[in-house]
C-alpha cells in the first residue's frame, strides 16, 4: 500500500501515538489500534482515488484520511480543512515533520472552503444527511464525495438519498473495502 513511503506512514503512526494522544487527538486506548483502526483503515480506500487528484479531507481533526492518503499517494494534492487551531497547528507540525510537500493545510469551516475538488472526503464527522451538505458543494462536476462511514453507512444512505440528489449527486455506492477483521465501508457519491 505504502511501497517505498512505508517508513513515512510508520513515523505519522508514531506521530499520533505520542503528539496526537499529548494534544487531544486520540485517545489514549486507540495507541494499540492505532496502524489497523486509524492508517490502514484509511488507506484500503486510496486506490479508489483517481490519479493526480485534488483531495479536501474535510474535518480532518489528526489528519485521518488526508494525510494517510497524502503519505500513500505523493501524486495527489491533499487540502487538510480543519476549523480548530489546536488541531491545524497539529497539523502543521506532522507535515512538516514527514516532508510532505503535497499537503495544505486550511483552518476553515466546510461552508468557507470557496472551491471545488475533485474528490471530497471525511471520516467520523457528521451524519451523511448534514454532511453532504458541507461537502457536495465542494466536488467537481465529475468528482467524488467519499464518506468513510460506519456500519450505519446503509440507513444514513435511506435518510441522506433525497438531499444528495438535491446536491447533484447522480450515483449514490455503498462500497466496502477490506481491511482485516473490520472492513472500511464508504459512502461513494459521485456528481
Amino acid at each position: 500500500m505504502f511501497a517505498s513511503r512505508l517508513h513515512l506512514a510508520e513515523q505519522y503512526a508514531d506521530i499520533l501515538s505520542t503528539d496526537g494522544v499529548v494534544k487531544g487527538l486520540i485517545g489514549p486506548r486507540e495507541v494499540p489500534r492505532i496502524w489497523d483502526r486509524h492508517v490502514m483503515n484509511s488507506a484500503v480506500v486510496v486506490p479508489r482515488v483517481p490519479q493526480g487528484a485534488t483531495v479536501a479531507d474535510i474535518g480532518t481533526g489528526a489528519g485521518l484520511p488526508g494525510l494517510v492518503w497524502a503519505i500513500a499517494r505523493p501524486d495527489l494534492h491533499v487540502t487538510l480543512v480543519e476549523p480548530l487551531l489546536r488541531r491545524t497547528t497539529f497539523l502543521d507540525q506532522a507535515v512538516a515533520d514527514l516532508g510532505l510537500t503535497n499537503v495544505e493545510v486550511l483552518r476553515s469551516r466546510a461552508e468557507d472552503v470557496g472551491r471545488t475538488f475533485d474528490v471530497v472526503t471525511a471520516r467520523a464527522v457528521a451524519a451523511l444527511d448534514k454532511l453532504a451538505r458541507w461537502c457536495m458543494p465542494l466536488v467537481a462536476p465529475g468528482g467524488a464525495l467519499l464518506a468513510m462511514k460506519g456500519r450505519s453507512a446503509v440507513e444514513e444512505v435511506e435518510v441522506a438519498t433525497a438531499t444528495l440528489h438535491r446536491l447533484g449527486a447522480t450515483s449514490i455506492v455503498v462500497a466496502s473495502y477490506e481491511n482485516g477483521d473490520v472492513p472500511t465501508t464508504v459512502v461513494e457519491v459521485t456528481r
